[in-house]
This record gives C-alpha cells, sequence and structure tokens, in this order.
C-alpha cells in the first residue's frame, strides 16, 4: 500500500478552482506537489519545508495556488485557485527527508510519491 494517496482531481472551466489533498504526508517531510502531462517531463509546482515554516511556487502558479498541512489529519494539501487550462495534468505529492527541501521545486530529493491525481481545466 503507498503511503501518499492523491485525491480531489477533477475537470473544472478556467478560472474555477481544486483543492487536492495528499494523505500520509508526516510532519518531518519535505512535501511537494508535481504535475505531469503525456510527453513531458514531471515539473515541481509547490512544495513545503517540514513542519510547514516555509512554502515555495513556481513562478506560473504564484498568487494562484497555496499549500498547507493539517498534521492532525496527516494530509498536505494544494489549493487551485484561478485555474487555467496550462494547469491541466496529472499531479502528484511527493515526501522526502528535510534535505529535500534544500532544492524544494526539484525532484531528485523526494523519494516517496503517490499515484497521482489528474486535473483537468477546460477553457
Amino acid at each position: 500500500q503507498a503511503r501518499l494517496m492523491e485525491s480531489g482531481g477533477s475537470s473544472v472551466q478556467a478560472g474555477g478552482s481544486l483543492k487536492l489533498a495528499c494523505a500520509g504526508a508526516q510532519y518531518v517531510d519535505c512535501m511537494g506537489w508535481f504535475r505531469q502531462t503525456p510527453g513531458t517531463e514531471r515539473e515541481a509546482v509547490a512544495a513545503e519545508y517540514p513542519g510547514g515554516t516555509s512554502k515555495f511556487y513556481t513562478d506560473s502558479v504564484k498568487g494562484r495556488f497555496t499549500v498547507s498541512r493539517d498534521m492532525a489529519k496527516n494530509t498536505f494539501y494544494l489549493q487551485m485557485d484561478n485555474l487555467k487550462p496550462e494547469d491541466t495534468g496529472m499531479y502528484y505529492c511527493a515526501a522526502g527527508p528535510g534535505s529535500a527541501c534544500v532544492q524544494p521545486l526539484t525532484l531528485a530529493g523526494y523519494n516517496t510519491w503517490g499515484q497521482g491525481t489528474q486535473v483537468t481545466v477546460s477553457s
């Protein structure tokens, strides 16, 4: 059984909102959200230091996406507002040791991945 499990993906129109959840996040984890479309490399969307002390966003989502944690539920969230068609993709959450947050918007440091949840934004 996978340690991380994403949920919340759906199809929405441009301008809409979705909130993705990643169950299985631990307080000590560096946590990240990544997305991928067919034929492209997986790219970082957002990340958060262990305990949620600092947050990081790729430029294309700044001001629209927000990461957060609920440690009572061991869940890591991605709130996505003002969605655009280019936000379409399979979204994955990932966990890594604190060292992964030295470069939180790169894939290399993360060692645990979920199965993904699909987000489709139509124009």
